[in-house]
């Protein structure tokens, strides 16, 4: 059966982010549980090749969006095989933080961003200056707020959540993301950066990088994973529409398309209900109700990262959506690109 869309008002809601220059172009897709999917592309991955449209399998830096693919998949994946337990203090088990301000925090805590960790990770921090005193500072540093008395958005709770996935799996997150979750449900193209060659040249530019004077391609765009080599819990992962697609539709219906991954049921459904009490705004795990929906009511969940990826979830009219740009090639001002997600969120579940 065919989705119900009203295609010719999302492809022009989503081209006038290209023609506005919001994004050189996009990749967007609507589909549901049953496998039907509808998808469109819009504008070029670059202005300087304006005869290269952009394609379905254009590769993306997909930025804030690695928090789900990798963090809060391999997370679930501990949670259900009973190696992490939500509400224990970090301190409890982890001696790297057991005499740290982050030890009287919980992995709920940080899901959910009431950790009261410092907001940000970008290179204005003192410790940015080496992989070794990144993860010291963010691993020692005091906290901004006790654990539990506010939601506050910081990517440096997923930061915290990479370690610690390595911690207790002992394995690198590029490594126990691709075994655990990628691999299982063949999202054969998705993979953390630097890019090899092939995959660099399809790949959609980002922002002018300061020391060589040209476009990031095949290199995060975010500055922890370019500080770390490329891995870590906030950002750094590259992928295309199908493996995203793939990924979005198990989450409706685990088990039923390929191999099961790590994590199932259970832990979708503890993701995707408020977590946050009456704290605001309200969030799951990682997941948060989309902007203008009433969480248990539109039922639709959102994750995004600033210039890149949005990945939208709606276990209730069983759909899922995915917008892909890459804004950061014109600029860091991304509220033009709010506007467009909205609009592009609000005809994928209407």
């Amino acid at each position: 059966m065919a989705l119900d869309l009203d295609i010719d008002r999302i492809r022009h809601a989503v081209g006038e982010g290209a023609r506005d220059k919001v994004y050189p172009g996009a990749v967007w897709a609507v589909g549901d549980r049953s496998g039907n999917m509808t998808f469109g592309t819009q504008g070029v991955p670059d202005p300087d090749q304006p005869d290269d449209p952009m394609r379905h399998d254009t590769v993306f830096d997909v930025e804030g969006l690695t928090e789900i693919l990798a963090v809060w998949s391999s997370i679930g994946s501990l949670v259900e095989a009973g190696k992490l337990h939500l509400d224990e203090q970090l301190g409890d088990f982890w001696s790297e933080v057991r005499d740290h301000p982050l030890g009287r925090v919980s992995t709920r805590h940080l899901l959910t961003h009431t950790a009261g960790v410092p907001l940000g990770t970008g290179p204005t921090n003192l410790y940015d200056t080496e992989p070794g005193d990144m993860r010291d500072g963010v691993l020692h540093e005091a906290l901004r707020r006790p654990p539990g008395t506010a939601v506050e958005y910081s990517d440096r709770a997923a930061l915290v959540l990479g370690y610690l996935a390595e911690e207790l799996s002992g394995q690198s997150l590029d490594v126990l993301a691709a075994t655990g979750v990628w691999q299982p449900l063949g999202m054969t193209r998705t993979r953390y950066g630097p890019l090899p060659g092939e995959a660099t040249a399809r790949c959609a530019p980002t922002e002018l990088d300061d020391s060589t004077g040209t476009r990031l391609r095949g290199t995060a765009h975010g500055w922890p994973a370019r500080l770390l080599g490329g891995v870590c819990g906030t950002s750094g992962v590259f992928s295309v529409l199908p493996d995203l697609a793939a990924f979005l539709r198990h989450l409706l219906q685990p088990g039923q398309n390929g191999s099961r991954p790590g994590f199932g049921t259970a832990w979708i459904k503890e993701s995707l209900r408020t977590q946050t009490g009456e704290l605001a705004p309200a969030g799951g795990l990682l997941w948060r109700p989309a902007s203008g929906a009433t969480p248990g009511t539109d039922g639709i969940w959102e994750h995004y990262g600033s210039f890149a990826a949005s990945a939208w979830l709606s276990p209730k009219q069983g759909r899922w959506a995915v917008l892909l740009t890459n804004t950061g090639y014109y600029t860091r001002d991304y509220g033009s690109l709010i506007r467009v997600r909205n609009a592009f969120r609000s005809l994928a579940f209407a």
